[in-house]
């Protein structure tokens, strides 16, 4: 569990956006950030996981608010923006970790389930990126943190709407990393490789066990190891940092 703020944080009195936060790698990452001392705005498509979310981070002593939302709504996207930047005045850290899988291969892939996977996994952070951008650019500084995949870095059978979103997003972060450095805002990406979360549940034993054998450190990782991850780019020392992909995955790619 991240300590509890009572401490010097990282973080200190910031206020960090998560999106997908009501589990998994957003969860660790909301509550990682809120132990460092950062206040949270916790994002999940559903009010339940939203508001779970930011309870755990009160409880860390941190303010927290709880939106549910689709991140592929525009319209939705724009009402959420401007009643978050109400709530806190400011936002110093957004994270585009919200994303979904449709599974399949390409050739029965239907045309709804390569959509739905773009537009929640890309989509979604080109939205809430364009939405808080204007305040990025008027407090001349800010970090945006996209949660991409290894997928997005070498493919994956299976998983072309899921691979081309992902890798879609590290040429969006790069993008957007030369589009607002000379603001002093910094955009990079993180490329989890294969981390126990719901995603990676229903694997079969045999499918885990041949994913094993092409991980150097024979171990699934943990929402943690990402959360960690994302707190080094979130933090004063990655201050000249920008524009970069951050493989954590065991050594899978190298």
């Amino acid at each position: 569990m991240p300590k509890r703020t009572t401490d010097m944080g990282q973080l200190d009195n910031q206020i960090a956006i998560v999106t997908g936060a009501g589990r998994g790698i957003g969860h660790a990452i909301a509550l990682k950030f809120a132990g460092e001392g950062a206040d949270v705005v916790c994002i999940s498509r559903t009010a339940e996981n939203a508001e779970k979310t930011a309870n755990e981070a009160r409880a860390l002593g941190r303010r927290a608010w709880a939106h549910a939302l689709d991140v592929a709504d525009s319209v939705a996207i724009t009402a959420a923006s401007e009643k978050i930047i109400e709530q806190t005045a400011r936002v110093d850290i957004l994270v585009n970790n919200a994303g979904i899988t449709r599974d399949g291969l390409m050739m029965r892939m239907s045309e709804e389930d390569w959509d739905l996977v773009l537009d929640t996994n890309l989509k979604g952070a080109f939205l809430l990126t364009k939405a808080f951008t204007r305040l990025f650019v008027k407090q001349r500084s800010g970090r945006i943190i996209n949660v991409s995949s290894i997928s997005g870095l070498i493919g994956n059978a299976g998983q072309a709407n899921y691979a081309a979103s992902k890798a879609a997003l590290i040429g969006f972060t790069k993008s957007v990393a030369r589009e607002l450095a000379s603001r002093g805002i910094t955009a990079n990406a993180l490329a989890p490789g294969f981390i126990e979360t719901d995603m990676t549940a229903g694997l079969s034993p045999e499918l885990r066990e041949v994913m094993l054998k092409n991980i150097p450190m024979r171990s699934f990782g943990q929402p943690e190891d990402i959360a960690n991850a994302a707190l080094f780019l979130a933090s004063p020392a990655a201050r000249y940092v920008t524009g970069q992909v951050l493989t954590v995955d065991g050594g899978m790619v190298m």
